[in-house]
């Protein structure tokens, strides 16, 4: 009963006691006892009562009883850190009976050798085990077999093998009431699922397998564990240092394992490296090799070496003696069959190349390489970045360039594998490299149309097609209505100065189970389908229009202007101090939008100008007469464009990349498109354009009061021409999806947007902080505009600041003038500028809106 209903099990094993059994009954009870505390409770105790259970197995002289508790006891000794004595056990267990009995010892040894990494003897182990349990028609050892089996092939990268045991033996679970057997195999599955480069599959069989266990009341360390890898693997580092970290304090308080211990330090020193918290991976890493050397258990003390390693290069450290310590651990590791080995020898000819070691690096390098032909993803694309930095030390441009090419040609298959477009930002960081080698090598070798190509091959990549849509997902349909309902009596509380919290945690809760579910949808869009021709762009941009893309290379920002049928490039300043402004920028635009601050102005301009030398550099001389489009960094988001001094009186329009906006400038407007108005509860000046809008376009859809309700608005909103929404808008920098604006029945979020069939052709947004994004990946924006932009919307006007309600009013009906009068967003907007009152409150106004796309 143990892994069918376990705490079932204790409690009758616990009644056996109490009933003054005879040796051999006292002896599976103890046994019971010890197998539960040793897999979901104290290790000493599990010690205790399973040595009392080998005793009581010896006063009854069965030894088909003791060879079985031997069996028990060397699993937790081994758990418990001392291999000797429980690989002894083991050892004494399989000699002491045959047949049947002793399959089922061999199954337990197998699984220790599993734990300790010993993965080629525990293979023969198992193998020996299974025809055996097979032959007796033991089904719930047959299916355990299997399942480790397949576990092990996994550990040696074996996926194909490790999918038929699986399938094996789940038709043997079906069979069985073995609950948390059954979970087990989900989750192993969940993992085979990861292996093979199923992502969204792997979050949803881990989730299942976390409910499974759930309902039993058993802790689930191993499934936080293989939860990390994954949340890792998804961009998604914060989130998986956090879950290890929570895991390793339950296990600490129960006294649990020693080796699962060692195993989340080992997770949580990778997510942390990945998080760039550089110190927290070297201390984590260090406690979790001393651990593994303590246990004996060299395949795992190598992977923690090579974390310690890699978080100690990321902290600047560089030498010789470097090198050859990673060049020991991938012999290790290759030796092992471990599929981390390339990573290892990526590692070890990274920092050869940096010390100027060139024989070194080509030797590491080239056994990294040879990983780029097989395997998962990642490990193609490890092995396409050793290919690349091997070219690049023999000086061949060309050859990083193929290089690149290749690795990101793997890694898009991959993410158009991933249906949620924060898994596709966020997976996006894993190419990071490879394109920045392809953008050094383009500027190295080629001319300036060429950097052009590969700065655009990596930017704003996530929106180069729609997010998967779930219509017909009952539960997140669900799951977002009781989320708005909440967040909406969260808010009222919060008016009314009364209490929250339970209000918030079960807000939490379902913004949690709102995000698993997007996070398990898979990919159903193959993508644009083609590659970007500078030729097309500069024919779509004319003589008139010019397109700024702004790349960066070693921290400088490389200004490549494109118009008049050519591309040139002009370097400008940091950008890191072109953060640092823009930040001061927002600042000054939040003071601004009170009256009375009109002192902040002139340093505000100042600060507008030191950011077009920073990022026009003398490019800003050659943008000409006409329109402007800006392609900036995702870092340099929030930068308020209208406020530079060469911009501030023209047409200025913003795109994540010169790809979304030929896409916007080619996308066609709805045949008799409806005009949707919008005005949600609690603004200062009750959005007093909508009505003056509403009179405008007659005939136009107004939601207003109750109305403006989400199912209303997202129904009105799937296909419009024209949508204009004056709502408050929250940017949730935590959670970027969950980015809003306030309806009357509570929030409309990202995941709402993202299930319209075509969001609206144009939008405008007269809110504060409806143009914040996060950046994410390696030059990814999440947020509320970027979300629409992949769905049908070919230009927004949307707001980066905190503005003055009051002077909104004028800007938006000008803006709407002009846009009645067959104007461009982008137009309308330098015009309702030009238009508004000087004086410091309107012009901070202005500069905060920013218009976005082609339309």
């Amino acid at each position: 009963m143990v892994f069918a209903a376990p705490n079932d099990a204790l409690a009758r094993a616990e009644g056996v006691l109490d009933a003054d059994p005879s040796p051999l009954h006292a002896s599976v009870a103890h046994q019971v006892i010890g197998i539960w505390q040793r897999d979901w409770g104290d290790m000493r105790i599990a010690l205790h009562h399973l040595r009392r259970a080998r005793d009581l197995a010896a006063r009854a002289e069965s030894a088909e009883r003791e060879a079985d508790v031997l069996a028990a006891l060397g699993v937790a000794l081994v758990h418990a850190g001392r291999t000797q004595q429980g690989l002894a056990a083991l050892e004494r267990g399989v000699e002491r009976v045959s047949g049947h009995t002793r399959a089922r010892v061999l199954f337990r040894r197998a699984y220790a050798r599993w734990v300790l990494g010993h993965h080629r003897a525990a293979l023969e182990d198992v193998r020996r085990a299974v025809p055996v349990l097979r032959q007796a028609d033991d089904v719930i050892w047959t299916a355990r077999a299997l399942t480790l089996r397949a576990t092990v092939h996994l550990a040696l990268g074996a996926v194909d093998r490790a999918d038929a045991d699986f399938a094996a033996a789940e038709a043997l679970w079906d069979t069985t009431g073995q609950e948390h057997d059954k979970a087990d195999a989900v989750e192993s599955r969940g993992l085979a699922a990861f292996r093979s480069g199923d992502i969204p599959a792997a979050l949803r069989l881990l989730d299942e397998a976390e409910e499974r266990y759930a309902k039993l009341g058993t802790p689930t360390f191993m499934l936080s564990i293989r939860r990390c890898e994954v949340l890792m693997a998804a961009g998604l580092a914060p989130e998986a240092l956090a879950e290890a970290d929570a895991a390793i304090a339950v296990l600490d308080r129960i006294g649990g394992q020693s080796t699962r211990k060692a195993e989340l330090l080992l997770a949580a020193a990778t997510a942390a490296r990945l998080a760039g918290d550089a110190h927290t991976a070297i201390a984590r890493a260090d406690m979790a090799v001393r651990l593994f050397t303590g246990q004996r258990r060299p395949w795992w003390e190598a992977h923690a070496r090579l974390v310690l390693i890699e978080a100690r290069v990321a902290a600047g450290r560089s030498s010789g003696r470097l090198v050859a310590d990673t060049a020991a651990v991938a012999e290790r590791l290759a030796s092992f069959g471990a599929p981390a080995a390339p990573e290892a020898s990526l590692l070890a000819g990274r920092i050869a190349l940096g010390l100027g070691w060139r024989a070194d690096a080509e030797r590491h390098l080239a056994l990294a390489a040879r990983s780029r032909r097989s395997g998962p993803p990642l490990a193609r694309m490890t092995g396409w970045a050793a290919q690349a930095l091997r070219a690049r030390a023999a000086g061949s441009g060309r050859g990083v360039l193929e290089a690149c090419r290749r690795g990101l040609d793997v890694l898009d298959a991959h993410r158009m594998t991933l249906g949620a477009s924060e898994l596709r930002a966020r997976a996006s960081a894993q190419g990071a490299e490879l394109a920045a080698l392809a953008q050094q090598a383009s500027l190295d070798t080629g001319g300036p149309r060429r950097l052009l190509v590969w700065s655009e091959r990596w930017r704003a990549s996530a929106l180069s097609a729609p997010p998967t849509r779930p219509p017909a997902d009952p539960q997140l349909q669900s799951d977002l209505t009781a989320f708005r309902e909440i967040a909406a009596r969260a808010e009222a509380a919060r008016m009314d100065a009364r209490p929250v919290p339970a209000l918030e945690r079960e807000q939490r809760r379902l913004e949690r189970e709102i995000r698993a579910r997007t996070l398990h949808m898979r990919g159903d869009a193959p993508g644009d389908g083609h590659r970007f021709d500078p030729g097309r762009l500069l024919d779509r941009l004319g003589d008139g229009v010019r397109l700024v893309e702004l790349a960066v290379l070693d921290g400088r920002v490389q200004v490549l202007l494109c118009g008049q049928g050519r591309v040139r490039r002009f370097e400008a300043g940091l950008l890191a101090e072109a953060e640092v402004e823009a930040e001061h920028v927002q600042a000054g635009l939040r003071r601004l939008a009170h009256p009375g601050a009109e002192a902040r102005l002139p340093v505000v301009e100042a600060v507008g100008r030191r950011l077009e030398e920073l990022l026009l550099g003398p490019a800003a001389a050659h943008l000409g007469d006409g329109p402007v489009v800006v392609v900036p960094p995702a870092r340099l988001h929030r930068v308020p464009w209208a406020l530079l001094p060469s911009l501030r009186e023209r047409v200025v329009s913003v795109s994540p990349s010169a790809t979304s906006w030929l896409r916007a400038r080619e996308t066609e407007p709805p045949r008799r498109g409806r005009h949707v108005l919008v005005r949600g509860p609690g603004l200062a000046t009750g959005g007093a354009e909508v009505p003056h809008l509403a009179v405008r376009y007659g005939g136009a859809v107004v939601l207003e009061h109750a109305d403006a309700r989400v199912p209303r608005v997202l129904e009105e909103l799937d296909g419009a021409e024209l949508a204009h929404i004056a709502a408050h808008g929250a940017f949730r920098a935590d959670s970027p999806l969950f980015s809003s604006l306030r309806m009357a029945d509570g929030p409309i979020v990202v995941h709402d947007f993202e299930r319209l069939d075509r969001s609206p052709y144009r939008i405008i947004l007269s809110c504060c902080d409806t143009a914040r994004f996060a950046s994410v990946g390696a030059d990814e924006l999440l947020g509320l505009v970027t979300a629409l932009l992949p769905l049908g919307t070919a230009g927004v006007v949307a707001c980066s600041a905190p503005v003055n309600d009051a002077a909104v009013v004028p800007l938006m009906l000008t803006l709407h003038k002009g846009l009645d009068a067959g104007l461009s967003l982008a137009e309308a907007l330098r015009d309702a500028r030009a238009a508004l009152p000087d004086d410091a409150l309107h012009r901070a106004t202005g500069w905060a809106f920013t218009a976005f796309g082609a339309a």
